[in-house]
């Protein structure tokens, strides 16, 4: 375990998450956990249209929290990032960060000058003679500048940047140890992205982004109710208000529309998966991000994929007895708080995996 873990701080289209965490002999332990909401397209499609409320809220959550830890790690997703699981001649760790420059051009669709490069052996040895299996992650430096920039501004110290859904698969492989030898999705449900990782044996097998997320809920409910951004929030998490705003038939009649959309395109993107894999057949899919505890989008999905949904508890297997922790809002918040916990376990220096 890490000795001096960073501020998890995960950048999303709807709002900021802060998460501290402590190693401790009995696990990690919580700190703080922080959300603050972000002006709507304040983020689109990943680009940060404004910087400014961006750099606002992460100030807000480091001062209501007390957070005294400068070095912070983001990340990122999107159109932007390159996730490839390729076969490579066997070498070591040394060599392949020297050659993977040169291998990594045919994998990526963008000018390699534009792009950050990581790689991870995920496998030393295949069926293949010779060959070994490696994650190649290519990001554009546009996009990491932007991100690590805001945080910088906001008075903090960018040590690391990570991915979505290898901060996601941080976070589970620590909640839900007895899943590592099955072949389960973790789907991340942003407000404008969902992250698919599929992950056999521990490993990241298949990756893919849908530009599909909990936008498309809100702005359904909008356009056949007829009401205004915030209120279709309101409807949509099912707040206090949430009845006088709607027929609550009506706004399920619309939810479930849109999981039945999202679940489509989900299934595609498994079937491609198991198509095209020689690993075992998907025993189960876990939900995390803020629609995740969307009751219609979990019935539609489980219909729809055949398979068991669980929406994942990114608190399962950490210490909440800490003073200044409240309980109630983590069990409210909670599911948001994926990526952001994921990353609350990195350290300078770890790999992606």
């Amino acid at each position: 375990m890490a000795v001096k873990p960073v501020l998890g701080l995960d950048i999303g289209s709807n709002s900021v998450k802060l998460c501290q965490l402590k190693p401790t002999k009995q696990g990690w332990q919580l700190l703080s956990l922080g959300v603050a909401p972000l002006p709507h397209e304040a983020i689109v499609d990943g680009a940060l249209m404004n910087s400014g409320a961006v750099v606002d809220a992460i100030m807000e959550l480091v001062a209501t929290n007390k957070v005294r830890e400068k070095n912070a790690a983001v990340s990122i997703s999107g159109h932007s990032v390159i996730i490839k699981k390729i076969p490579m001649s066997q070498m070591s760790m040394e060599e392949l960060e020297e050659s993977i420059r040169w291998e990594a051009e045919q994998f990526i669709p963008f000018d390699i000058e534009d792009v950050n490069i990581d790689v991870q052996i995920v496998r030393e040895e295949t069926e293949m003679a010779n060959q070994m299996e490696v994650v190649l992650v290519a990001a554009k430096k546009d996009m990491i500048n932007d991100y690590t920039s805001v945080v910088v501004e906001a008075g903090l110290n960018p040590l690391i940047c990570d991915v979505d859904v290898f901060a996601v698969q941080n976070m589970f492989e620590h909640n839900y140890p007895n899943y590592g030898d099955n072949t389960i999705a973790i789907v991340n449900i942003g407000a404008s992205n969902a992250n698919i990782n599929v992950v056999a044996g521990g490993i990241p097998t298949f990756t893919r982004d849908i530009s599909f997320g909990g936008n498309q809920f809100t702005e359904e409910l909008q356009k056949e109710l007829g009401i205004s951004y915030d209120e279709a929030e309101t409807v949509k998490h099912g707040g206090p208000d949430a009845d006088a705003i709607a027929n609550k038939n009506n706004a399920e009649r619309i939810l479930e529309g849109v999981s039945e959309t999202f679940s489509m395109e989900l299934q595609r993107s498994l079937e491609f998966f198991s198509a095209t894999s020689t690993e075992r057949p998907l025993s189960k899919i876990f939900l995390s991000g803020g629609s995740s505890h969307l009751k219609s989008l979990q019935t539609v999905m489980s219909h729809k994929l055949g398979l068991p949904i669980e929406v994942i508890d990114p608190f399962k297997n950490i210490n909440l007895d800490h003073q200044g922790v409240d309980r109630e809002f983590i069990k409210n918040v909670g599911h948001v708080a994926g990526v952001a916990v994921g990353l609350a376990m990195r350290a300078p220096g770890d790999r992606y995996l």
